[in-house]
């Protein structure tokens, strides 16, 4: 899995006994600073863009099939042993519904080369199915956090905080109980003021942000986006939370200190993910956090803060550490998809039904 931080790569090794997943080995492999630099840039338009973005998924697939390399050398894991890899690739733009009324998703990906390059067969192209069929094509991972974490008779929320944020409720009766979608920016617009003002990729443990203090009146008019008014179904990316929005509302707020829009930022991927839960997870005791937010000790603490009835707590407590969980999930979808079995779930993308996703590419 790459997801919308743009940092690199995180991969595991899963084994499943029945519908039990268990991790073997964790592998992950940062982006060099050009690579990042041209996916960041393919989130918008740009000159060429055809030429670079087929040669950034050729890149971005060399570092794919490090991480392959790397999880069969840590476990003896031979290759033919492999049933396939869920490759998700790099999410570039999304515009599902959009145009034409059925819109797009596109993640930069070259799974044939990638079943080229290591010899097992390979699943991709994961969300362009749902879309196709009405949907959202995102999220994708309601369907196995319901299969990790849901208990029947209890209502459980899982938040993924990564550059974009999603939540997922798990309702008490399991089957169809289950909703998810994304609230809003996760660590991408923390992470672009922190490069831009300490060269740092990211605010390690909020502490920065925790020494400032949150701004109203640009808390108020980052909150007035109407991406968060909209009801669920829905999904967002990068196309809409990036630099160039952030700096359209701070032309008003040229006074702020640095450190209070650090503080500001932190604050809203707080609140819009608390607002989310207070919606939708209201009879929810217990909050699962995964991602690389689930590491920003001040961000945790600004959820428990916003969320006081619930518990906030890590999904390392439930087993699954939170850099592995999105790759595990990517693994239990291409499982999925060689079984030729559903995994959208239509109340979550807003699809015509529950739809096989993922194309298989052969070694």
């Amino acid at each position: 899995m790459s997801g919308t931080s743009l940092d690199g790569v995180d991969g595991v090794l899963v084994s499943f006994e029945g519908e039990k997943l268990s991790v073997l080995a964790y592998s992950t492999a940062p982006f060099t600073q050009s690579l990042t630099q041209e996916l960041m840039a393919l989130n918008s338009p740009g000159e060429n863009e055809l030429h670079r973005s087929a040669l950034a998924a050729n890149a971005l697939i060399r570092v794919y099939a490090q991480v392959v390399e790397d999880l069969l050398q840590k476990t003896g894991v031979r290759r033919e042993q492999v049933t396939a890899i869920g490759a998700h690739g790099q999410t570039v733009r999304h515009q599902p519904q959009a145009f034409d009324g059925t819109g797009y998703t596109l993640q930069l990906n070259n799974p044939a080369l990638l079943a080229e390059l290591v010899s097992i067969d390979v699943v991709a192209d994961f969300r362009s199915r749902d879309v196709a069929a009405g949907g959202q094509g995102a999220p994708l991972v309601p369907a196995f956090h319901q299969a990790l974490f849901g208990h029947a008779g209890s209502t459980i929320a899982t938040l993924n905080i990564g550059g974009i944020s999603n939540i997922t409720v798990l309702g008490p009766l399991l089957a169809d109980d289950v909703l998810g979608f994304d609230c809003g920016p996760g660590n991408a617009l923390m992470d672009a003021w922190c490069l831009k003002h300490l060269g740092q990729a990211y605010d390690a443990d909020g502490a920065w942000a925790a020494t400032g203090n949150v701004h109203p009146g640009l808390q108020a008019a980052l909150l007035s986006e109407p991406y968060f008014g909209q009801a669920a179904p829905k999904s967002t990316g990068r196309d809409l939370f990036n630099f160039t929005w952030l700096k359209t509302h701070l032309k008003a707020f040229a006074n702020v200190s640095p450190v209070d829009i650090q503080a500001t930022l932190t604050e809203l991927t707080a609140r819009s993910c608390a607002d989310c839960v207070s919606s939708y997870a209201i009879n929810s005791k217990l909050l699962i956090v995964c991602g690389g937010g689930a590491f920003n000790t001040h961000l945790m603490q600004r959820l428990q803060a916003l969320l006081p009835w619930l518990e906030v707590f890590s999904s390392q407590d439930k087993g699954l550490p939170p850099l592995q969980v999105e790759a595990a999930a990517f693994a239990w979808l291409a499982r999925k998809t060689v079984r030729r079995e559903t995994s959208s779930l239509q109340k979550v993308t807003g699809a015509k039904g529950a739809r096989i996703l993922g194309s298989i590419y052969p070694a």
